[in-house]
């Protein structure tokens, strides 16, 4: 099993989930303020359970995955990072590419983290992943992620109907070019 590797960054450590993150994990999960623009249903302990599992997956499958993002100097988790496969059925513009996503606590929003941990991701991605683009998913009510995304070098490619709800598509070529 591939090992996850460990981002630094100024602010922040990015490391690989371990079974005791599932209470932070689930806190973060559970709050319908943060997975309002994700599931629009917030999880239970055993659904969160399953995706601290589904994490640890990916990277032995995939050779990629999440990160559970850490603040360096308090060691609070403020969420989480990374890429996966999803396999959603979105198309061929789509599926099969690395997926990337974002989702961080209410007291960690604002200050930039997200932005800091993707960047990281994506120059990890660029240099250790052989994938010529990555691409997202963003729900079109989510202004912020939006121009996150546009920030990291995601172009928007389209829109879809996904479960009632508009949601924009992007890409990513290798560099950000």
């Amino acid at each position: 099993m591939p090992d996850t590797p460990v981002l630094i960054t100024d602010r922040l450590c990015l490391r690989g989930h371990e079974a005791t993150d599932h209470d932070a994990l689930h806190g973060l999960w559970s709050d319908p303020a943060v997975t309002a623009h994700i599931t629009g249903t917030a999880s239970t302990p055993a659904e969160s359970w399953t995706r601290l599992l589904k994490y640890a997956g990916h990277w032995r499958l995939a050779g990629y995955g999440f990160w559970a993002v850490e603040h360096r100097e308090t060691g609070y988790y403020l969420g989480e990072v990374g890429l996966a496969d999803h396999r959603r059925g979105l198309g061929p513009e789509f599926d099969g590419k690395p997926e990337a996503g974002w989702i961080l606590a209410p007291r960690a929003q604002g200050h930039g983290y997200a932005r800091e941990a993707m960047r990281a991701v994506l120059e990890w991605a660029d240099g250790g992943l052989d994938a010529p683009v990555t691409v997202c998913v963003v729900s079109a009510a989510h202004p912020v992620s939006i121009r996150l995304a546009q920030d990291i070098g995601y172009r928007d490619f389209g829109a879809i109907d996904r479960s009632g709800q508009e949601v924009r598509l992007f890409e990513r070529p290798r560099g950000g070019a």
